[in-house]
């Protein structure tokens, strides 16, 4: 048996891991396989004679390719078609009998987690499937999101509030979302308390980095009226707020003269804001994707 071959039956050996990995980032059984032998050509033409850790190489390599597939799709725009998964006993498309397809859906993951991790942006889905599901270090995720590994942190972190907090069955009609959060934004300008709360869910969480908070210290604040208040306090600032999308989810770009830009990177479920991220840490800003929409009806 050649070296070629070895490799080969290495890859193998790892092919059931890499799947289920690349299965969680994209909730696509026929993408994943994709994914797969993308990593197996990357591994044919790399030079791993000095990688000792072959499954960790192979891992971070799909994650890299899971993220690239994800960008594209977020480029044209497409949704998610929704979880392909085989019915129990089954055989997975074009595979023949494949009880590895069947243990990806049938393990402690669930099927409800996956459809969760659909409603991250890219950047948070591959952060949250390797170092939440599969224990990959940050140090590790972040040259492949090409960000800090404070910055992965902080992905990670919101993605596990998403994840925890979401409501798995999620509308992802992104005017929808853009409705709500324009009119937050309404109600924010005007102070008007009781559009604020008709917008905001009951159990909203507000999360302000240490940057902005008064206390110049990581600040939290729970529940509608104490968040509603915040954003009353909010109207002068949010003259100079647009929407704008944040790592591909819409949110809130605030830039006042003289004054440090911010983001309010916010979550909706169903009608209801139920959580907001307030940034201004420059390093976490510069590893965001911001990109302002036109002017909302109404606003100059």
């Amino acid at each position: 048996m050649d070296d070629r071959d070895l490799l080969a039956e290495r890859f193998e050996r790892n092919r059931g891991h890499l799947r289920s990995v690349a299965y969680r980032m994209l909730g696509s059984l026929s993408e994943a396989d994709d994914a797969v032998q993308q990593a197996w050509l990357r591994l044919d033409r790399a030079d791993t004679d000095h990688v000792d850790n072959l499954t960790g190489w192979l891992t971070t390599v799909v994650g890299r390719v899971c993220l690239d597939m994800l960008r594209a799709r977020s480029t044209r725009r497409e949704e998610p078609s929704g979880l392909q998964t085989p019915e129990p006993g089954q055989p997975a498309p074009g595979t023949g009998t494949d009880p590895e397809y069947e243990a990806i859906v049938a393990d402690s993951v669930g099927l409800a987690l996956l459809t969760v991790i659909e409603t991250l942006t890219p950047a948070e889905r591959v952060t949250f499937v390797l170092h939440d599901l599969f224990d990959v270090p940050l140090a590790e995720i972040a040259p492949i999101l090409g960000r800090s590994v404070n910055a992965a942190a902080q992905l990670a972190s919101r993605a596990r509030r998403r994840v925890r907090g979401a409501d798995p069955v999620l509308d992802s009609d992104q005017a929808r979302r853009r409705r709500i959060v324009e009119a937050f934004l309404a109600a924010a300008r005007s102070g008007d308390f009781e559009d604020l709360l008709t917008v905001l869910d009951p159990d909203v969480v507000l999360h302000v980095d240490a940057t902005v908070a008064p206390t110049h210290r990581p600040l939290e604040v729970r529940g509608a009226t104490a968040v509603a208040r915040g954003a009353r306090a909010f109207a002068e600032r949010a003259r100079y707020a647009r929407i704008a999308l944040i790592d591909g989810r819409i949110g809130i770009l605030n830039t006042p003269p003289g004054r440090a830009a911010l983001v309010l990177d916010i979550t909706v479920t169903g009608t209801r804001i139920t959580a907001i991220d307030i940034v201004a840490d420059p390093e976490h800003l510069s590893s965001l994707d911001i990109v302002p929409l036109l002017t909302e009806p109404g606003h100059r």
